[in-house]
């Protein structure tokens, strides 16, 4: 017998019966996409708590794999993801991981590898109504939501980088919504997460890079609402 999913009852133009656990789901995946350096060869979703439960039937599955490949939560080929990643080359699995009572009841863990060997891991958490928030990359603790554009910055924790940042930012009139550090221990790799209003102003990720303590700078745009 055939599995059927609540994407194959509603039709082609439907996300699925739950924002939380299709649109929110996309949404997560899209921003960990976008944080790629180029094209994902390679993805695990690791699921946990309702997630885990019910993935297959309310689309979990096909909107994480959607997202991945950079479809919005709104995408007409997000029913077709398992078919399209087939063509595209993308090897990916579902992995379930149960129940944690310590995080959030909708929690994805996403494993993705990059045509040039780079692997990172994004947790995304749906918090409904198509909402969601980032709380993880790699093993530091993060928070942002995609609701503002975003700067992803990894650098060395050390005095001076912070200003760095911020002059670059204030000398091409970029305005700072949120602006939040995160680090696992003193000295160490840390991330800067700056939202802000409107695009990023050309060369400021070249400017930002300058300084040698700056590891890597990722330009998120906005996430469209639908």
């Amino acid at each position: 017998m055939s599995f059927i999913s609540a994407f194959h009852v509603l039709g082609p133009e439907m996300i699925g019966p739950s924002s939380s656990h299709t649109a929110g789901a996309c949404s997560i995946a899209l921003l960990a996409q976008q944080m790629a350096d180029g094209p994902v060869v390679e993805v695990e979703f690791i699921l946990y708590n309702s997630f885990a439960q019910t993935y297959h039937g309310h689309g979990t599955d096909l909107a994480l794999l959607g997202g991945v490949m950079g479809f919005a939560p709104d995408d007409r080929r997000i029913p077709s993801a398992f078919s399209i990643a087939g063509e595209r080359g993308i090897s990916y699995r579902f992995i379930e991981a149960g129940e944690d009572p310590d995080i959030h009841p909708n929690t994805v863990d996403i494993r993705i590898t990059c045509a040039g060997g780079r692997s990172y891991t994004v947790r995304g958490e749906s918090l409904g109504g198509g909402k969601m928030r980032i709380s993880r990359i790699n093993h530091i603790d993060v928070d942002f939501s995609g609701e503002y554009s975003t700067l992803i910055i990894i650098h060395y924790d050390r005095p001076g980088v912070i200003a760095h940042i911020t002059r670059c930012l204030s000398e091409k009139n970029v305005n700072i919504a949120f602006m939040k550090l995160f680090r696992e221990k003193k000295g160490d790799i840390a991330y800067s997460i700056i939202e802000f209003d409107g695009s990023l102003p050309e060369d400021t990720k070249e400017q930002i890079l300058q300084n040698d303590n700056v590891q890597d700078v990722t330009f998120i745009p906005i996430q469209r609402r639908v």
